[in-house]
């Protein structure tokens, strides 16, 4: 006897729902067909310079001993430094200005014109100092009273500006402005609209001041040694990528 199978409506139903949903989820597994398009740029640089009117002036003194006897040089050495010391508060660097920025003590050895070793050792002894001059118009006159005191070795002047936020805010406009400028020429000439900004990217420089320097000197400096502070200019360079359209 044959037995028949039969499908009742909602076991039907039920095996339809399962392949709908087996479908459903076959689709959503399927990679997109297209890939996006990236979106079109144009880079640009730009370029700002400001001029600035210096305020502080840094300085590397240093006191320069050598001498056979390393004990010697080396007292020799600390009694210089700490008369420049003295004579840098005394002529108004606040202690905060003034930092040791290098002692070291090495040998030498003495050699003949015929390049053998004599036997002799010089002891040579480096003290600096690394001074922040907040008075501009002391500069020359410090530099004669430390070379009186037993500075010999003055490595040089570098002018800056004690707080430069302003400065920087200014070229930095300006560098982006410039910027800008070239990006509309640009789009212009090539048809196209600009459109917002993606990324920006900022290089900052400044050009060095006028310096003096002196080393080992021991002669005595006139009245009050000539410096003039200048200007300085300050750079600021910033690469701007623009979305086109």
């Amino acid at each position: 006897m044959k037995v028949k199978s039969v499908l009742t409506p909602a076991v039907m139903l039920a095996a339809i729902v399962l392949t709908g949903c087996a479908g459903a989820a076959f689709a959503q597994t399927q990679p997109p067909s297209s890939e996006t398009t990236p979106p079109r740029t144009l880079t640009v640089s730009g370029s700002g310079k400001v001029f600035a009117t210096p305020d502080i002036a840094n300085i590397t003194v240093g006191v320069h001993i050598e001498g056979r006897d390393a004990m010697k040089a080396v007292a020799e050495n600390n009694t210089s430094t700490a008369e420049v010391i003295d004579t840098l508060k005394a002529m108004g660097v606040a202690a905060k200005d003034i930092q040791t920025t290098n002692f070291s003590i090495y040998p030498q050895r003495e050699y003949d014109t015929e390049g053998k070793p004599t036997g002799v050792v010089l002891y040579i002894v480096d003290n600096s100092v690394y001074v922040t001059v907040r008075d501009l118009d002391q500069v020359g006159k410090i530099l004669n009273e430390v070379v009186k005191s037993g500075a010999n070795s003055i490595n040089g002047i570098q002018f800056d500006v004690s707080d430069p936020t302003a400065v920087q805010s200014q070229a930095r406009a300006a560098a982006v402005d410039n910027a800008h400028a070239k990006a509309q020429e640009l789009a212009k000439a090539a048809g196209v609209t600009l459109g917002p900004v993606q990324t920006i990217s900022e290089y900052t420089s400044s050009a060095p001041a006028p310096m003096y320097a002196m080393r080992d000197s021991v002669m005595a400096a006139p009245a009050s040694v000539p410096v003039e502070a200048g200007q300085l200019a300050l750079t600021i360079e910033v690469n701007i990528v623009y979305q086109i359209q």
